[in-house]
């Protein structure tokens, strides 16, 4: 089997504040914007890596969510718990000083960590962890 990835969704309660942070902060490219009513999935994905993207999507557009359940999501991306993304770079110090002077959320400076891998962490305008971490 041969298999890659293709798109990962991570949620956006502010669609423009989302896009302004992976397009602007991040340097992702739009690739596709979709409205429907008053909701918005937004595709961006890395220059040069038109297989892979990220689907900014409304957290909470499932029907069949309940309003506990609702909370729930919006409780856990307050607190930057409910979704993730890691990321890799050539030079993540280079990476974190970008983000970081873009007004990035500094949630970890680089650090070496004790399993071998040196990153660093952030988090977006929706609460979503993304790490970055140094490619070997």
């Amino acid at each position: 089997m041969n298999l890659t990835i293709h798109n990962t969704f991570l949620p956006a309660d502010n669609p423009e504040a989302s896009l302004a942070f992976w397009r602007d902060t991040m340097g992702f490219e739009v690739r596709n914007d979709v409205g429907y009513g008053d909701m918005r999935w937004i595709t961006v994905g890395p220059p040069g890596q038109p297989q892979t993207s990220i689907v900014l999507h409304p957290p909470t557009v499932d029907p069949g969510l309940t309003d506990d359940e609702k909370r729930t999501i919006a409780e856990l991306m307050a607190k930057g718990s409910y979704a993730s993304i890691v990321l890799s770079a050539p030079n993540v110090d280079e990476a974190f000083e970008q983000v970081q002077k873009s007004g990035g959320d500094v949630v970890q400076e680089p650090i070496d960590q004790p399993y071998g891998l040196r990153d660093c962490a952030f988090r977006d305008p929706a609460g979503n962890m993304v790490r970055i971490n140094q490619q070997p």
